[in-house]
C-alpha cells in the first residue's frame, strides 16, 4: 500500500490549504480511507481540473486502500484539466479479457481480467484480475494485477494482490526505460 507522504502531499496540493492539511491528517493518524474520501470529493467540490495521470494516481491509491469501488464513480467525475499523460484510468469501458492468456495461464486461470490503466505511450495495459463469484458477479478484491501488451493477450508481467502501487509503478516505469 502506497504510503509515500510525497505522493499524498502532491495530490493534497490540488485542494484549497483546508482541505489539504485534513487530507494529510488523515495520512498522519492513519486513516488513509478518508483522506482518500476527503481528496475526491474536494476536487469535485472545487471542480479541479486533474490530469489523466493524477487520476490514475488517486485509483490505485483507492485501489490500494480498499476504496476503489466505492470511489471510482466520483474520481472518473473528476474534472479533466487537458492535460494527456502518460497514463490514463480506462475503468468502467466494460471490457474484459479472456480468462487465458498467453504468459500466465496457471495464475490466472479462471479469474477475469478487468483493463484499468492504460500507458498512452506504449499501449500496455495495467489489468485487475477478478474471481468471478457464485451470484455472478465478480469479488470484490483483485486476486492479482496484470501489465498485458496492447492487444490485451499476452501478460509482460504478474504481481500479487497486495501490489496495486507496485504494478502501476513497474506501468509507468517499463515505458519509460524503452523511450
Amino acid at each position: 500500500m502506497t504510503d509515500d507522504p510525497a505522493i499524498w502531499n502532491r495530490l493534497a496540493a490540488l485542494l484549497p490549504e483546508a482541505e489539504a492539511r485534513e487530507v494529510m491528517d488523515c495520512w498522519a493518524v492513519g486513516e488513509q480511507e478518508a483522506g482518500l474520501g476527503l481528496l475526491v470529493s474536494g476536487i469535485l467540490e472545487h471542480q479541479v481540473l486533474i490530469s489523466d495521470s493524477v487520476r490514475a494516481q488517486i485509483s490505485v491509491l483507492a485501489e490500494a486502500w480498499g476504496e476503489r469501488e466505492a470511489l471510482t464513480p466520483q474520481i472518473l467525475q473528476c474534472r479533466d484539466g487537458g492535460t494527456p499523460g502518460p497514463v490514463r484510468l480506462i475503468e468502467g469501458d466494460g471490457s474484459t479479457a479472456p480468462e487465458a492468456m498467453d504468459g500466465a495461464e496457471q495464475d490466472l486461470a479462471g479469474l477475469v481480467l478487468v483493463p484499468w490503466i492504460a500507458c498512452a505511450r506504449c499501449g500496455q495495459v495495467l489489468m485487475r484480475a477478478h474471481a468471478r463469484e457464485s451470484w455472478g458477479g465478480l469479488s470484490y478484491l483483485a486476486r492479482h494485477y496484470v501489465i498485458t501488451t496492447p492487444n490485451r493477450a499476452t501478460v509482460l508481467r504478474l504481481f500479487p494482490a497486495d501490489a496495486a502501487d507496485a504494478a502501476f509503478a513497474a506501468l509507468q516505469q517499463a515505458c519509460s526505460e524503452a523511450a
